[in-house]
């Protein structure tokens, strides 16, 4: 039995940049982090010629082409096995539509784990571009880039967007003592709230493709809040992120009129009257974790606490997609 993870992960700034239909005009720029909640897939062979698919579904099928998950099936074209005898079964640490970047995630581990079935050694630049390709490409989906190159990678990392579809990947230069207060001082609270982020990034999508003035500006602005809040970070000022995240919030609310509702900017002044120094909704919006940065963490717990927000409690990692198990 062959068994990889990847991590889920956190914008740090700049996110919405890396989406196809924005970067190949503007160039797009954006900071995530890993983090150690991941997604798990595991695949061995089954003793008769059939494909045995496990997720919120099951599925046993004789051929590739009659599986009806679409990522699992176009992995399949993408990285073909003979005469498949195989069994592929995926859970996670975390659900998805809770704007984690669980479809990223997933794509990867799975590319990971039939690649590692054919022994066939691939670098975290191409299991990435693989799991875009079929995302974006095949599938058609308005996504990003970005869940799939930090899920490959992992760390703290900043990546670049270019028109080409090349992809610039480098590591954001923390000092020890910033990355733990970073660490320590960022908190993440379930909503409540599920979506599909393919929702609200199609209206994204849309607006972009035709030019318009207001999206782009918007884009433009969260762009050099990314800029911005990498120069802040590398500098140790932990306050000035905080300060920055408050502003790509109020600026990423006027996106889309499916990006928040009275419960979450509820939520979200809440935590502000409580103790957070700034934060936002992590991902497409529409419901997922809100992120904060408080240095007051205790106060934050107690009042989301008292509210009904569950906290989830991470560190980050610095592994990336990987093999965990393996005969």
């Amino acid at each position: 039995m062959i068994i990889t993870r990847s991590p889920l992960r956190i914008t740090l700034g700049g996110g919405g940049t890396d989406v196809p239909s924005y970067y190949r005009a503007h160039t797009g720029f954006l900071i995530a982090a890993a983090i150690d909640k991941y997604v798990y897939v595991t695949l061995h062979e089954t003793f008769r010629q059939e494909i045995i698919v496990k997720y919120s579904k099951m599925e046993r099928v004789q051929s590739v082409e009659e599986i009806r998950h679409p990522i699992v099936r176009e992995a399949l074209r993408m990285v073909p096995v003979e005469d498949p005898h195989l069994e592929i079964a995926s859970m996670a640490d975390i659900p998805a539509g809770t704007g984690l970047g669980s479809s990223g995630s997933f794509t990867t581990a799975l590319l990971r784990a039939l690649h590692a079935y054919k022994r066939n050694f691939v670098p975290p630049h191409e299991l990435a571009e693989q799991a875009c390709q079929i995302e974006i490409e095949r599938l058609g989906e308005p996504v990003g880039k970005q869940d799939q190159y930090i899920a490959a990678f992992g760390g703290l990392t900043c990546f670049t967007f270019l028109p080409d579809d090349r992809v610039e990947v480098e590591p954001l230069r923390l000092r020890p003592e910033t990355l733990a207060d970073l660490e320590d001082n960022l908190v993440l609270f379930f909503t409540g709230f599920t979506r599909a982020a393919s929702e609200i990034l199609r209206e994204q999508d849309t607006k972009t493709r035709e030019q318009d003035s207001e999206m782009l500006a918007n884009l433009h602005f969260v762009k050099e809040l990314g800029y911005r809040t990498r120069r802040a970070m590398e500098a140790g000022d932990l306050r000035a992120f905080a300060e920055i995240m408050e502003v790509h919030w109020q600026r990423k609310k006027k996106r889309s009129g499916a990006m928040t509702n009275p419960a979450i900017d509820e939520y979200y002044e809440l935590a502000r009257a409580n103790g957070a120094l700034g934060g936002k909704l992590i991902g497409a919006g529409g419901g997922g974790f809100l992120m904060f940065y408080a240095e007051d963490k205790t106060r934050l717990r107690a009042a989301m606490r008292r509210a009904g927000l569950r906290e989830v409690r991470f560190r980050f990692d610095f592994q990336g997609t990987r093999v965990v198990g393996a005969p």
